[in-house]
């Protein structure tokens, strides 16, 4: 799609197995979490955060303004998690998200879009394996890595991705 032609250059790193596989449609054990502050805003508090496309366009990117140009709106780099729950391997990277959320608090968001409720996002990236995960430097354009990552990859990602220590 010309107008998500700016998402085609991106990257793929780290590129391993993609999910294929069906549980039935039995839900992870991880959940986000998105909680409110006072002001009535999204607030990380080192979870986890699951992402509706509006809150995305708040939050990380509004591709329907700026289709052809990455304009990313958050303070600090973020993690993007597209996953579905029937995904196994998706269910064992819920656990090393939630561990590096707490990790790097303060340092980076992670955030979770289920790929079945929020089809146009997963279309927008082009998702067609999952997980797929999106890092998000502050500077610099996202990278793509498709497949359940060791925690160690993710860490690794981090540091040489987002410039996070």
């Amino acid at each position: 799609m010309k107008r998500h032609s700016v998402l085609i250059g991106f990257t793929l790193i780290l590129a391993l197995s993609a999910c294929s596989s069906n549980d039935g449609g039995k839900s992870s054990g991880t959940t986000g979490n998105t909680e409110m502050n006072t002001d009535g805003n999204l607030t990380d508090e080192g979870k986890v955060m699951n992402l509706n496309a509006a809150q995305f366009k708040e939050l990380v990117w509004d591709y329907a303004k700026h289709a052809d140009t990455w304009d990313f709106k958050g303070d600090l780099p973020v993690i993007v998690d597209f996953y579905a729950d029937w995904c196994r391997p998706c269910k064992m990277v819920a656990p090393i998200m939630d561990e590096l959320a707490a990790e790097y608090k303060g340092k980076i968001r992670i955030y979770k879009i289920d790929t079945e409720k929020e089809k146009e996002l997963a279309r927008v990236f082009n998702i067609r394996s999952i997980p797929a995960v999106l890092f998000i430097p502050k500077e610099g354009k996202p990278q793509m890595s498709v497949g359940a990552l060791p925690k160690p990859t993710f860490i690794q990602a981090i540091t040489d991705v987002l410039l996070v220590k």
